[in-house]
């Protein structure tokens, strides 16, 4: 056939990650979902494991709220008013009055004036900073940003790039010094809120601090831009994220719909002109169809959630699960990388006993997620569990004492 020699090529190649250890491999595919009962929270059965209720200590679900029946009511209804998808990118004719009430919603409940959604906090992060950076653009950024950071910077074809050793100050001012001298107009320092590998949260006042210290050196000013796609609806005593936890703001604030509000999509909020700008220039959101009403409104109604008295109660909940199972560890002999954050990484250190103990887990009904050489660098191999509020005091039991059960622990 035409294309046999493109994929032999292909072949190779995906053989080649294979034998490095960076492919994904098989998916784990969710057959049902049970919901909590009794002392336990809910469970998920696995395709090819028969009836076995597993525990997810690996979702981004942080609230919950995927599973709320206020959440799921209000995209039923909503779909069956208005369909299942949106029909069109937004300036055709995609836009419907969901969208709009959510981008308001989102807006003020992070104090800005204006907001705008797109189809992924992915999409979102290239979809600002592609078109807020020029040939004149110099960007700095932290060394363990995300994925869709990385990308969105090779995309936008800056100025330069510089990038600064993870949450070390000096080393950003040093970054800061080379941007300034080498000619660029505008500066954009981007960070993630939380850094979703190891649960550790960015800086910002210091980061804010600098920035303004560095403005004038700069025709077009130093601006933050900050993903905190991990931090909205975990940390601070409202949800709002590294902001609330740092008492501190962003230029620029990218976030997202389908982590602890549970739902799907991403967003951006910030000044009036940079959203309406965004509108003009952002190709993710022009060419790129919107969340369906139905999301637009399971969102609305997850927000409205996080910020009452419910929310704030099961953000209660969450720091405490997540408080229990740091000092399980802890007591235990296990070393953590310690903080707020329902992010709690198990640092093994090593990579046959990082797949063993994985491999532990799973095999006892507990679902999170390794992390080895060379994904990650020697030294580093790692377990991130993800603590959420709709884990119970008996289910952190539970994976505590698969841990303790675990031949290796010593």
């Amino acid at each position: 056939m035409p294309s046999d020699r493109l994929h032999a090529a292909l072949a190779r190649d995906t053989a080649e990650l294979e034998a490095k250890g960076t492919a994904k491999g098989a998916e784990k595919v969710i057959t049902g979902v049970l919901p909590a009962a009794g002392s336990l929270g809910p469970r998920y059965r696995l395709a090819g494991q028969g009836d076995k209720p597993f525990l997810k200590m690996n979702s981004n679900n942080y609230l919950g709220l995927s599973l709320h029946p206020r959440v799921i009511a209000a995209e039923e209804r909503a779909t069956a008013a208005f369909g299942a998808g949106p029909g069109a990118v937004r300036f055709i004719s995609g836009s419907f009055e969901a969208h709009v009430e959510l981008e308001r919603r989102l807006a003020a409940f992070h104090g800005r004036e204006a907001g705008m959604i797109l189809s992924s906090a992915y999409a979102t992060s290239l979809g600002v900073l592609v078109p807020l950076a020029s040939s004149e653009t110099a960007f700095v950024s932290d060394e363990l940003n995300h994925n869709c950071i990385i990308n969105a910077m090779r995309l936008a074809r800056p100025h330069g790039k510089f990038i600064y050793r993870h949450n070390d100050i000096e080393d950003l001012e040093a970054k800061l010094e080379e941007a300034a001298g080498s000619g660029a107009r505008r500066c954009l320092v981007v960070t993630d809120g939380v850094f979703s590998m190891r649960g550790d949260s960015a800086p910002l006042p210091e980061i804010q601090e600098l920035a303004r210290k560095y403005d004038d050196r700069f025709p077009e000013n130093v601006a933050v831009v900050m993903d905190d796609s991990h931090g909205v609806g975990t940390l601070g005593a409202g949800g709002r994220g590294t902001e609330e936890l740092t008492g501190s703001r962003a230029d620029v604030l990218i976030a997202t719909l389908g982590k602890a509000l549970g739902v799907n999509g991403g967003y951006v909020v910030g000044s009036a002109d940079l959203i309406r700008y965004l509108r003009e220039t952002a190709p993710m959101y022009i060419y790129s169809n919107p969340i369906t009403p139905g999301e637009a409104v399971a969102a609305t109604q997850a927000l409205a959630i996080l910020d009452s008295d419910e929310g704030r109660r099961l953000l209660a909940h969450l720091r405490k699960m997540t408080e229990k199972f740091e000092k399980g560890l802890v007591d235990l002999g296990y070393e953590t990388i310690p903080g707020p954050h329902p992010v709690t990484p198990l640092m093994v250190r090593d990579t046959p006993k990082t797949s063993a103990l994985v491999r532990h887990l799973f095999d006892r009904a507990v679902l999170a997620t390794g992390l080895s050489y060379p994904v990650v660098p020697k030294g580093d191999e790692s377990i991130r569990f993800q603590v959420a509020a709709d884990h119970t005091p008996a289910d952190i039991e539970q994976v505590l004492g698969v841990l303790e059960s675990f031949p290796g622990r010593g």
